[in-house]
């Protein structure tokens, strides 16, 4: 008996100790955690997560080594231990953090639909502030219209998402339907229409309208000499201006221009943009650097006059500013017609795209990527390239794998004729030049789409442009064998002594543009424009502006009989 009271009392200690073990492991494991000290909080809890009868820490350790893990950025872990509480106690007075910790990692792994059927799983209305504050944070990331599509059609109650993809869809309205369906997101949403669809005022003319062209033309450290100067492209695409307003005032369009030396200084900048003179002009053409463009976007809201950005591809330049336009394409915009391009050329409905690493040649590939899926192609290989990777487009393209009796490769491990086509979304020389080295080794029939800026670096020979099928986008080409093109030609050499340069060209088809987009539809041409449809060019193949403010008219070339040629316009 007394020996059994032993055994009975040495158990109940035994028990206690065990269970007063588990409170100082769990103490200890919270402590580290609290002080953020999460590689040590993850090795304290590991322990406590075995189920143990004596053990009530079993989930809560579970929870803690998957947050723990999280902030250690071990989030594959995080999600399996999540899961794992998930699996083995669904009903835990936690399950409502567990889920929302899950569609956090959802959020962050871009599985967006997992993450808002994660967060419809919790019930408890005191989590609601902060799964709007996630889903608003994740919904901001999601750029892609056709995503935000899918999302809304089935969210289409949500206003996180409804806002989301009006503002997104505001930046890419490419027709009517678009235009519609923004409208519709407008009015469900009751957004503040002025942010989403910016209409400029009622317009009015003039018997002469005022243009200036701000650009750093740093007139005081100017070389006297004929040289070639620094800034030789805003000089001559001045130059084109001035041409172009002397046309237009033989033709009736009475401008007025100005120019203006910023620089390079955002102070003088906003000297210049309090003058009074600046305050009534109809039209600026510039800035010329993205770090002068806020002042200036700024200055033309507020004073409601026109800015149109000659050389930029970015829609950053001009937002949602009813008074910006840009001269070309926009970078959304050469991407995608890039893909309908591509996928009305070719029988192979695969392609690959390689790009560098800069914003532009991001949004070029996103957007290439997105129609190509879109029109039916299927993307086998989208590979940013910083530029000491090059040589790895040699090796995804024209690693050989059979040779023929003189050595030369028959077959390599990307098959002859397996894809349609390549899109190079940059025009740094040492990407495009591999690319089309590449598949001048493969000899096969994949058509490269590129940009005109590859013609004036001259790396690839013109002959290479016909026997490899390669075709640009091309918004400033020019046809030299036409009648304007030749006035043009023969007023510019006779007045400044020299041939003009493509910013030259540049300088005079955006004032011939925009001066008779002033004399027809007056200082505020927005709506003219924008109802005109395609606009004939002088010297280009023209422009539309029908449902956006940058040229959506692209025209696509290839070389061929020793000249480049139009095949196309999207």
């Amino acid at each position: 008996m007394r020996n059994l009271l032993f055994v009975v009392l040495f158990s109940s200690s035994f028990t206690v100790l065990a269970q007063t073990d588990y409170n100082r492991l769990y103490s200890n494991a919270k402590d580290l955690y609290k002080q953020g000290k999460y590689n040590l909080a993850m090795e304290s809890f590991k322990p406590l997560v075995i189920y143990d009868q004596n053990n009530p820490y079993s989930e809560y350790a579970s929870f803690y080594y998957a947050v723990s893990a999280y902030n250690q950025g071990y989030k594959a872990v995080a999600k399996d231990a999540f899961n794992q509480i998930k699996k083995q106690n669904s009903r835990w007075d936690k399950i409502n953090e567990v889920n929302f910790w899950l569609a956090k990692i959802h959020f962050d792994n871009g599985d967006y639909f997992q993450g808002l059927k994660t967060l419809q799983a919790i019930e408890d209305k005191k989590f609601e502030k902060d799964i709007s504050a996630l889903k608003a944070q994740a919904v901001s990331k999601i750029t892609d219209v056709e995503t935000l599509r899918m999302m809304q059609e089935e969210y289409g109650k949500d206003e996180i998402i409804g806002k989301q993809f009006a503002e997104v869809l505001a930046k890419n309205v490419t027709s009517a339907e678009d235009k519609k369906l923004l409208e519709s997101l407008i009015n469900k949403y009751n957004l503040k229409r002025s942010e989403y669809l910016p209409e400029a005022p009622k317009t009015f003319h003039k018997d002469r309208y005022a243009v200036a062209v701000l650009f750093p033309f740093n007139v005081s450290s100017l070389d006297p000499t004929p040289s070639k100067k620094r800034n030789q492209i805003l000089l001559d695409y001045y130059e084109g201006v001035k041409l172009a307003v002397d046309t237009l005032n033989r033709q009736g369009v009475n401008i007025s221009l100005r120019a203006y030396d910023t620089e390079r200084n955002t102070d003088r900048i906003k000297r210049l943009l309090a003058t009074d003179e600046l305050k009534n002009t109809d039209l600026i053409f510039g800035p010329f650097y993205p770090e002068e463009n806020k002042i200036v976007q700024e200055f033309s809201i507020a004073n409601r006059v026109n800015t149109v950005h000659p050389f930029s591809n970015s829609t950053d330049m001009i937002e949602n500013n009813p008074h910006a336009y840009l001269f070309q394409p926009s970078s959304e915009n050469l991407g995608r017609k890039s893909a309908e391009f591509l996928a009305g050329r070719t029988r192979r409905k695969s392609c690959m795209i390689f790009y560098g690493v800069g914003k532009k040649d991001s949004v070029l590939a996103a957007n290439f990527a997105a129609k190509a899926t879109e029109k039916g192609l299927r993307v086998v290989l989208k590979k940013k390239v910083p530029r000491e990777d090059v040589g790895k487009i040699l090796d995804i393209l024209a690693t050989p794998t059979e040779f023929d009796e003189f050595k030369y490769p028959t077959q390599f491990t990307l098959k002859k004729d397996s894809i349609g086509g390549i899109y190079v979304a940059s025009d740094d020389a040492l990407i495009y030049a591999k690319v089309v080295s590449s598949i001048e080794t493969r000899g096969d029939s994949i058509r490269v789409i590129g940009s005109e800026n590859w013609i004036d670096d001259n790396t690839i020979d013109l002959e290479k442009y016909q026997t490899l099928h390669i075709t640009l986008t091309a918004p400033n080409f020019a046809d030299p064998s036409k009648p304007k093109y030749i006035d043009f030609f023969n007023k510019f050499t006779r007045r400044y002594g020299r041939t003009p340069s493509a910013f030259a060209r540049m300088g005079f088809e955006s004032m011939m543009l925009f001066g008779k987009q002033l004399k027809e539809n007056g200082v505020f041409f927005q709506e003219g424009l924008s109802k005109s449809g395609n606009i004939p060019g002088y010297l280009t193949e023209g422009f539309n502006y029908e449902y956006s403010r940058d040229n959506s008219l692209i025209p696509f070339i290839s070389f061929d009989q020793g000249r480049f040629k139009v095949v196309e316009k999207k």
